[in-house]
């Protein structure tokens, strides 16, 4: 069981309303106590009414007197009075506190009073196990200018000279190609870096905080709670979507509803590959083998696709399947989708073909894109399978339905076939069906 002290937001993308949706995403029951009310959207914030700090208290003690805790954040506490008696009826609890500082919503408008900064270094951060502040959050609680990596760990050395256990801080707000989390635990700096996505999101720091005690609550250690909160962060962010007209909202939910389409995405492979096994002949099976894969929603990994662990092979005049379907059991095919889906998410399945003059002519006379690249052309250091479909890609400036090469020293040609899923797949090849 978790706990969040933090602000309502009535967009319900941020604050109290985001973070028990992320508690309750992993199993977490989330217990609450609100601080101000907000009168907030995706594009402004036009009211605060902070609660009177007695009544904060009272719902502090209803929650803590009843509920058995394992861990706690907060988040929006506006004023000096309210941040205040909050510590000092955490203290004695001995329960791991997250602490967001929050000072600004996403659209940039202030969420506090000018005492509430001095509040946070003297009396709630001193109790902190781990302070989650973004660029601006961390210059206003340390005077420092930050820029670059040399200036964020002087920045989270301060913070944790506070008094607290562990310092995180986001990298959302610096630039870069890259997000670059710096965290600060046990005297040691951890680099937690994620691709930057084209989202400008709303509730990235509730969710991420949210869950980081969801995991706390869990029982992991801050190091181990901070990185699986990264990556479900993540995964929210892929998933954002517009509540309004402004920011975008984040899903916390995200993460959850991938790993519940784990069970479908093999169903639907499993019935593909069966109908596959009936209606392909032989002279579409490579030398190597046939892979047909199914990527998650989102998916980033080559745990994320599921595909055979073994291959498709031809057996006289059929083909046939040999080895169990599993997450991660392909690598080659799976490059494939994933270098697709980071153009078009959609692009979710791809099927390895033989290649041959004819094959190509048969699948272009079915009226299907096609892209071709070169091997001798493939960069150093590059992975064949991620490059070439991706310089494919750009150069249609869309996923094609088939993307082949012609081979290379010791590379057997090769076309691949790429669709929304393996039975928009099989509707593609239809026409090749005796």
């Amino acid at each position: 069981m978790a706990l969040t002290i933090a602000g309502s937001d009535s967009i319900a993308g941020a604050g109290i309303q985001a973070d028990i949706k992320a508690m309750a995403s992993m199993g977490v029951h989330a217990t609450s106590v609100i601080t101000c009310v907000t009168s907030q959207n995706t594009q402004s914030v036009s009211a605060i009414l902070p609660l009177p700090v007695e009544h904060v208290l009272s719902q502090l003690e209803a929650v803590l007197s009843d509920a058995d805790v394992s861990a706690a954040k907060t988040g929006m506490l506006y004023s000096s009075e309210i941040a205040a008696a909050v510590a000092r009826r955490m203290a004695s609890e001995g329960i791991p506190l997250v602490v967001d500082p929050v000072l600004a919503a996403g659209v940039g408008d202030s969420l506090h009073t000018k005492d509430l900064i001095k509040a946070l270094r003297e009396e709630v951060i001193p109790l902190a196990a781990l302070v989650t502040p973004n660029k601006q959050e961390a210059e206003s609680l340390t005077g420092m200018r930050l820029k670059g990596l040399t200036g964020a760990r002087k920045a989270c050395k301060a913070i944790a000279g506070l008094g607290a256990g562990a310092v995180l801080l986001k990298g959302g707000h610096f630039s870069g190609e890259l997000v670059v989390d710096l965290l600060l635990v046990e005297d040691e700096f951890i680099e937690i870096k994620a691709p930057r996505l084209d989202v400008r999101p709303h509730g990235s720091g509730c969710n991420l905080s949210s869950f980081i005690v969801g995991y706390l609550a869990m029982g992991s250690g801050v190091k181990e709670a901070v990185v699986a909160a990264r990556s479900r962060v993540q995964d929210a962010l892929a998933s954002s979507y517009a509540v309004g007209h402004g920011l975008r909202v984040i899903d916390p939910l995200a993460t959850l509803n991938r790993e519940a389409a784990r069970y479908q995405v093999l169903v639907d492979l499993r019935e593909a590959l069966a109908e596959l096994e009936t209606r392909l002949t032989r002279e579409w099976v490579p030398e190597v083998g046939m892979n047909f894969v199914y990527a998650l929603p989102q998916a980033r990994y080559y745990e994320d696709v599921c595909g055979l662990e073994g291959r498709i092979i031809g057996a006289g005049d059929r083909v046939v399947r040999c080895g169990c379907l599993s997450f991660g059991g392909s690598r080659h095919v799976a490059r494939v989708v994933l270098a697709a889906m980071k153009h078009d998410d959609a692009k979710r399945s791809a099927l390895n073909l033989r290649y041959s003059r004819e094959n190509l002519g048969k699948l272009v006379s079915l009226g299907l894109t096609v892209g071709r690249f070169d091997r001798a052309e493939e960069p150093e250091g590059v992975k064949t399978m991620e490059w070439g479909t991706s310089s494919v890609i750009e150069r249609l400036g869309r996923v094609p339905d088939i993307v082949y090469d012609e081979g290379g020293e010791g590379k057997e040609p090769m076309i691949r076939a790429l669709g929304t899923s393996p039975a928009d797949i099989l509707c593609k090849l239809a026409g090749l069906w005796p």
